[in-house]
């Protein structure tokens, strides 16, 4: 009973949405030509994430270092400073040197893919008596074979991976937003 009483309450915020569907296919169309032009160059794409990861690290750590002087008076305040001014560090970092930073970042993508796919791989294990637990395993193969060739090409990779991946999350962004658009134009 709560369920069905949701779902009209879903709807109400969702309503002023169908109105604006233009809006959304518009950006789904911006994100797809951002997209094809990081996939254009994926050097300069590279360089793009790197900064765009130098910039949230940089902003964090500085945040972080203002929150250590706001609860100074707390124990822990050396901590919260050492971690913010080490996180800004990090982002500044990714300015001076990105290809390094690239290096890095690429090379903690490979391990952590390759990480997932095998967790995922122990779920699907562990799930076999439930049904659709292929999907799972299918699952995990392709993300942990993912890490194992992200890992073979490392370090040389770096200078195009990140590239890509910003340029295929754009487009799939994109793509969604404009099915998403394409459902609300529909909608009485």
């Amino acid at each position: 009973m709560t369920s069905i009483s949701v779902i009209p309450a879903e709807r109400e915020r969702f309503a002023n949405a169908h109105k604006k569907w233009g809006w959304f296919l518009l950006l789904g169309v911006v994100f797809i030509a951002l997209g094809a032009i990081a996939a254009g160059d994926l050097f300069y794409a590279t360089i793009a994430a790197v900064f765009y990861v130098g910039i949230l690290m940089t902003m964090a750590g500085t945040l972080q270092v203002l929150h250590a002087f706001r609860v100074r008076t707390w124990g822990g305040f050396f901590l919260w400073l050492a971690s913010g001014l080490l996180y800004a560090i990090a982002g500044a970092c990714a300015f001076s040197n990105p290809a390094l930073t690239s290096m890095i970042l690429t090379l903690l993508l490979a391990v952590l893919t390759l990480l997932s796919g095998s967790l995922r791989l122990l779920i699907g294990i562990s799930a076999r008596s439930t049904q659709g637990w292929g999907w799972i395993i299918a699952s995990g193969v392709v993300t942990a074979l993912a890490g194992v060739i992200f890992l073979i090409g490392w370090p040389v990779d770096s200078i195009w991976l990140l590239g890509m991946l910003l340029a295929i999350d754009l487009i799939f962004q994109g793509m969604t937003l404009i099915g998403f658009a394409c459902q609300l134009g529909t909608i009485p």
